[in-house]
């Protein structure tokens, strides 16, 4: 029986077909074609091997009937079976396609026991991390032809932002994930010449509010709903690292931690007051007075200011809160481990606003914040920060906050620009003026 599938594949969707990595994810953009790239894929994986189990998953049902279940009816037409109970796609010879949904969290336990070669992961950021964590069991195989994949198509936003960005945008791995398991095919809508025939949809994202525009548009990764600092962007805000001049002065922030990441960022200050960010420090479960020594380590012979310190350092916690020497305080270790501190201003709502402010343009059009790009847990966090729903001024609680708070902490330790003195809740901390002690002998900014 003769079989004709209709369409071609743009260059995005091409490369998308030919990846056989452990788990290739499409999209980013709005328009870059998804639904139909993971359609054809898996049935071109169907016809091509024998007996093959595939499972393709969207979020809820209506979702899946309108964009899976109708087109492939009409596409499979005559050729394959489909069992609409099951909702099963049996090709001749014998592969299989089911579709499903996990509307709910617990959804996912409808799939337990059971095992697919493939399975697509169709709006993946729409699926929790659990989620995905669980039906990634089921993808398993004992043929000798074919190793078992993954296939997911994603855009910026939605409940699982998080964890598509870590796996295929910062490629951050946990435990035994490996990175050469995972492949990101970036697709945007200029990249489906189908849509590109009339711009009127193109129009309409370039349309879209600022933070859905970079989204929608660009496919920008650092955007999502509720993030605190729309403002920030890797193509702005980070640069290639280079040779810092001995004569920028330089000072470090510390977001301690022990359980939690300790975090520590290095500054340096450029003539005209620009900001860099250049170096960090991202731990945990190591005590403090080695977290001193690191410090050490990596500053070597720079000349280093002054360390700012979120005030609770100087509290005594002894043994089991500090990470060692009994009775000192933390500021007390790390002055003992040659790291001295002093008194971070630890207001969070204009700590926060202080971050706006340099994220924002100076007189010459570029902003007054640059992140060099090793810097990666702060490039990481950053735009992760959401709104607190209860209190919308401040930071959720809920995230990964430990080199933001240390970014916080350096640039409150700056002098007040002139925007920000019309604005006294913004005042920026001046160490030298509240009289702390020093014990390196440094006696100015």
């Amino acid at each position: 029986m003769e079989f004709l599938l209709k369409g071609y594949p743009n260059p995005r969707q091409r490369d998308f077909f030919a990846s056989h990595a452990r788990h290739t994810a499409y999209g980013g953009a709005r328009g870059g074609g998804k639904s139909w790239a993971m359609r054809r894929k898996l049935v071109l994986l169907a016809l091509h091997y024998e007996g093959l189990q595939l499972l393709l998953l969207r979020r809820t049902l209506p979702e899946l009937t309108e964009n899976h279940v109708r087109p492939l009816q009409t596409e499979l037409s005559g050729f394959v079976n489909y069992n609409q109970t099951q909702r099963v796609f049996t090709f001749p010879n014998g592969s299989r396609i089911k579709l499903g949904y996990c509307d709910n969290e617990q959804d996912v336990f409808q799939y337990q026991g059971q095992e697919y070669d493939v399975i697509g992961l169709e709006e993946a950021t729409q699926f929790t991390e659990s989620q995905m964590q669980f039906i990634s069991t089921c993808n398993r195989s004992v043929r000798t032809d074919f190793s078992p994949r993954m296939y997911y198509t994603c855009n910026p936003g939605g409940v699982g932002h998080g964890w598509v960005k870590r796996l295929f945008i910062d490629r951050r791995y946990r435990a035994s994930e490996q990175s050469g398991d995972y492949v990101f095919i970036p697709a945007r809508v200029t990249d489906n010449p189908i849509l590109m025939r009339d711009a009127s949809y193109k129009i309409t994202l370039e349309n879209l509010p600022e933070p859905l525009r970079r989204a929608y548009l660009e496919g920008d990764w650092d955007v999502l709903a509720g993030q605190y600092f729309g403002e920030f962007s890797r193509e702005r805000h980070v640069a290639q690292p280079f040779d810092i001049p001995k004569s920028w002065r330089r000072f470090r922030a510390m977001d301690w931690g022990f359980r939690d990441p300790c975090a520590v960022l290095w500054f340096a200050v450029a003539p005209g007051g620009r900001v860099y960010v250049y170096r960090e420090y991202y731990e945990r479960n190591v005590l403090s007075s080695e977290t001193a020594k690191r410090i050490r380590l990596l500053t070597g012979e720079e000349a280093i200011a002054y360390t700012a310190a979120s005030p609770d350092a100087w509290q005594c916690r002894g043994m089991n809160a500090s990470g060692d020497l009994s009775g000192m305080s933390i500021a007390e270790v790390f002055a003992h481990g040659g790291v001295p501190l002093i008194r971070a201003d630890n207001a969070r709502i204009a700590g926060w606003q202080r971050i706006r402010e340099y994220l924002a343009a100076a007189d010459d059009g570029e902003p007054k914040l640059v992140i060099f790009r090793n810097c990666e847990n702060l490039i990481r966090t950053l735009p992760m920060l959401a709104f607190d729903e209860r209190f919308t001024e401040d930071v959720s609680g809920d995230c990964e906050d430990h080199a933001p708070e240390a970014l916080r902490y350096g640039l409150m330790s700056r002098p007040v620009s002139a925007g920000e003195r019309k604005r006294p809740k913004a005042r920026a901390y001046d160490p030298f003026a509240a009289g702390e002690p020093r014990a390196d002998g440094f006696t100015g900014l």
